[in-house]
């Protein structure tokens, strides 16, 4: 930090404020002088607005940012001028390398570092990036997931200048968002489709606002990701294969006390958990990334840490780099952190809410309600739309957040129900059935409720909280470029079909009415108040026609028909790029469980067995010696027979788990992921609860793994 003299000085500075009786202005003084450095350390490593009005011309500014605001590419010779402006910029931050930095079909990010120095022909070292480093790179397609659509010996794979997106720094490396095809064209990232979402809904939603009388330049969808995770001991984490293979506890008791008591929540952080969040803190400013909130979850070890709302693709970049960064730091600090949806059994698990919102050029949230009969007409228009949407596409919308991580997750613990609704709260409920009973006029009556005044509902999936919705079903671990990209196209169609009806009506705010009125009496089916978790709902579910769909047969819902025409009609993804993605997802889920049911074998027959079986001898020496003296031994007979026929349904279950896994090998995709999510899951619980049994009657100090105990509560 800065003191009043504008000089560097050490961390006891505010004490010696105090200490010495400083005067109101002098500390008026130093706190100005620190909240200059703090604003001119945010986003040192992004190549900004404010970074490209000192680097660049004004009419290639000018270009740069109407591109990055409404998605315009620049001409070649603004490229041309922003690339040489981007070296510049680079190297007197002391970079040495560039990537093109993309997100393949795997959900995570990947990079293939170049060198910004090459040789020229007198064999002297020349700094070398122009426009052609800049919008294309090339990396290898067929190593990553490419769901069939390239073979080995089709390895050619295209990485492409996301010019919407900040370039930016981490280590010595200058990073380029950019978008990843293959030779041919395919999709083979998480961006593409998102990009092409965003033009499809500002597109639509431009032609109902223009149609009611709203203009703006464009419409795009804002976000502000949540992000919980666990922070355990790296030490006990290394113990644990399960944890450094999967991310999870495949075994392991609960501890005598979870989250029962309800003393985790908002506790203040001790200090080495705030130390490492004022880390991630800094790291993530250096970025561009403020942390608007940050504190304990529910569970013990669980927190979250909530980002400053931003466009979608700039959140999603963003979201990524606070992981990695969360990661990053924690190993610094001694930590491992657990970004499974459900690292630990019988206490929640995390997600990452996404909280989409629609915002125009002008600042205007259309999910405000506003003060005036026009703009509450507009906001219903908007409401009704995004209701119909899960109606109409709500199996699609919880494929993008279906996985095999999630699917322990969901249903319990604070987790949304699998069933996807919509919780609109009491007020705005009575004025959607004053819309469907005619008792309120749109366009001419101001909404007769206050709309502030709801409650929130934690066991909604598709919660709306007052100018956004918390979508509360995506996993932590995931990315939310799935969610956000099919987010945005089924809330696009639902504009593009009310501005049809629009666009040709002579009486606008009758046949907003009328639309209005179809979408919410079609869309009822999904708005739901109530307990996500209770009895009634499910019975009322199924009445009402909605049912939970096995995640299996929700990756199914991405090649249906339906799916294919909503996303070739905007121009996102063809058929075969869906059932590319399809069976890209079904094989994550194949592999995941997969690799869960391998690991649980080991840890069992070469960890847990092998313990148990030394102390079953030890209570055997200790029988035989106190039959030498005479004396009784039932205990010890006893305890060793239930060990031994817990051991026999270890041995069984772990037996028939492997046989089932060799079966799967030999089927196809679809079949080998219904049975690993229903006969293989089933087994891996089965053999959990007998090894956990084992647990319970072992010595602590003969137990080989890292108890529950030892890595919620740091119990010795």
């Amino acid at each position: 930090m800065l003191c009043t003299t504008g000089k560097y000085c050490g961390a006891g500075l505010i004490s010696r404020c105090w200490a010495n009786r400083l005067t109101l202005p002098q500390l008026a003084a130093y706190a100005s002088c620190m909240k200059k450095h703090i604003t001119k350390t945010f986003a040192e490593n992004v190549f900004n607005y404010d970074k490209m009005r000192k680097y660049l011309p004004k009419k290639t500014f000018e270009a740069i940012k109407l591109a990055h605001e409404q998605n315009v590419m620049p001409s070649q010779k603004h490229i041309d001028i922003y690339a040489k402006a981007l070296k510049k910029w680079a190297l007197s931050r002391g970079v040495k390398r560039y990537t093109h930095w993309f997100q393949p079909l795997n959900g995570l990010t990947a990079e293939k570092r170049d060198s910004l120095f090459s040789r020229n022909k007198e064999g002297k070292a020349v700094v070398k990036f122009s426009k052609k480093q800049l919008l294309l790179g090339e990396s290898d397609a067929s190593s990553l997931p490419n769901g069939g659509m390239r073979e080995t010996y089709e390895a050619r794979g295209l990485t492409n200048w996301d010019f919407t997106a900040f370039a930016f720094i981490v280590g010595d490396c200058l990073r380029i968002p950019t978008t990843f095809c293959g030779a041919s064209g395919q999709t083979l990232d998480k961006k593409t489709p998102l990009l092409k979402s965003n033009l499809a809904l500002n597109k639509q939603a431009l032609r109902v606002l223009s149609a009611i009388g709203t203009n703006c330049k464009y419409v795009k969808s804002v976000v502000g990701a949540e992000q919980e995770y666990f922070l355990i001991d790296k030490t006990l984490f290394d113990k644990r294969k399960d944890l450094v293979y999967t991310g999870r506890t495949l075994f392991g008791r609960m501890a005598p006390k979870g989250q029962e008591f309800e003393d985790h929540y908002f506790r203040p952080p001790d200090d080495k958990i705030i130390r490492f969040m004022r880390e991630v803190d800094v790291e993530l400013w250096k970025l561009g990334v403020i942390v608007k909130t940050e504190h304990n979850e529910v569970a013990p070890c669980q927190y979250e840490l909530v980002p400053c709302y931003t466009d979608v693709n700039t959140a999603c970049d963003q979201n990524q780099l606070v992981t990695e960064t969360l990661n990053n730091v924690a190993i610094k600090r001694g930590f491992a952190c657990l970004l499974h949806e459900k690292p630990f059994d019988k206490i929640n698990g995390s997600g990452k809410h996404n909280n989409w919102s629609l915002v125009t050029d002008c600042d205007c949230n259309l999910l405000e309600a506003g003060n005036t009969p026009e703009q509450n007409a507009r906001y219903l228009i908007m409401l009704s739309a995004i209701v119909k949407a899960v109606s109409e596409y709500g199996d699609l919308l919880v494929s993008s957040i279906a996985s095999a991580n999630n699917d322990l997750r969901l249903g319990g613990y604070e987790a949304p129900p699998r069933i996807l609704t919509v919780f609109l709260g009491e007020p705005l409920l009575q004025a959607v059935d004053g819309i469907i009973k005619g008792t309120w006029r749109l366009g001419y009556d101001i909404l007769p409720v206050n709309i502030n005044e709801q409650d929130r509902n934690r066991t909604s999936p598709f919660a709306y909280t007052g100018n956004k919705f918390e979508f509360r079903m995506v996993g932590s671990s995931a990315t939310i470029a799935d969610v956000n990209a099919i987010l945005n196209t089924v809330v696009a169609e639902s504009f593009r079909q009310f501005a049809d009806k629009l666009e040709c009506s002579s009486d606008i705010w009758n046949t907003a009415k009328e639309i209005v009125t179809e979408a919410f009496e079609s869309g009822k089916k999904v708005i739901y108040n109530g307990n996500g978790y209770s009895n009634e709902w499910t019975n009322e579910a199924t009445a009402r026609g909605l049912e939970s769909k096995q995640t299996c047969d929700l990756f199914d819902v991405l090649t249906q028909d339906k799916t294919v025409e909503l996303f070739e009609r905007h121009n996102i993804l063809s058929r075969r790029e869906l059932q590319a993605l399809r069976d890209v997802k079904l094989k994550r889920y194949c592999d995941t469980v997969n690799l869960e049911s391998v690991v649980s074998c080991e840890i069992y027959e070469r960890q847990i067995s092998p313990a148990v079986e030394n102390y079953i001898s030890v209570l055997t020496r200790l029988a035989i010696r106190k039959q030498g003296l005479k004396l009784t031994c039932e205990a010890e007979k006893e305890k060793i027979e239930r060990i031994s026929k817990l051991q026999k349904h270890c041995l069984d279950t772990a037996t028939k788990l492997k046989k089932l896994l060799v079966q799967g090998y030999g089927l196809s995709l679809c079949e080998r992921a219904n049975l690993y999510g229903n006969d293989v899951r089933e087994t891996m619980c089965a053999l959990r609860k007998y090894v956990n049994s084992l647990e319970q009657v072992c010595p602590k100090n003969k137990w080989p793994l890292p108890t529950y105990g030892q890595l919620l509560f740091n119990e010795k």
